[in-house]
């Protein structure tokens, strides 16, 4: 739905992978990573990339 307005196609992203980098957010591991890296990106690896 999104890709209408964005431009940009969706990614799969499986569940264990969402959950460990959330939890890898949580803990803080992420915490040198400007907060606009996240945006439109698909699991934790992507943003690091």
């Amino acid at each position: 739905v999104a890709e209408t307005f964005t431009g940009v196609s969706g990614k799969y992203v499986s569940r264990e992978d969402t959950v460990r980098g959330f939890k890898e957010v949580l803990n803080g591991k992420h915490d040198d990573v400007p907060e606009q890296a996240f945006y439109m990106k698909g699991g934790i690896e992507e943003v690091r990339g």
